[in-house]
């Protein structure tokens, strides 16, 4: 069964970081891509992030430079290190693969004051 958990959200003044890590299980890790993506009140979905199976990333216009996605094939997990965050970071954070065609998780909690 595949599985993502997220974690590491939380509130943080702008300006400041945090690092998100989502660990999986139900499939072989090392072969895949990932995303992470937000879910901000009132918007649809976005993907802020993605990382190939090789370790290749690429990054929405809105988080380049400030946000840098990696991945652990040794403990299964994907992470993204989050800094110089806005207001507009502010959202529901979760992992999946690019497609979005995994099981959704809860996602973690991410909240920005200006």
């Amino acid at each position: 069964q595949v599985q993502f958990v997220e974690s590491g959200g939380g509130s943080v003044q702008a300006g400041g970081s945090l690092t998100l890590s989502c660990a999986t299980s139900g499939f072989s890790f090392r072969f895949n891509s990932f995303a992470w993506y937000r879910q901000s009140p009132g918007k649809q979905r976005e993907s802020v992030a993605n990382i190939s199976a090789g370790g290749i990333p690429t990054y929405d216009d809105s988080v380049k430079g400030r946000f840098t996605i990696s991945r652990d094939n040794a403990k299964n997990t994907v992470y993204l290190q989050m800094n110089s965050l806005k207001a507009e970071d502010t959202g529901v954070y979760l992992c999946n693969f690019p497609a979005g065609s995994g099981s959704w998780g809860q996602g973690t909690q991410v909240t920005v004051s200006s």
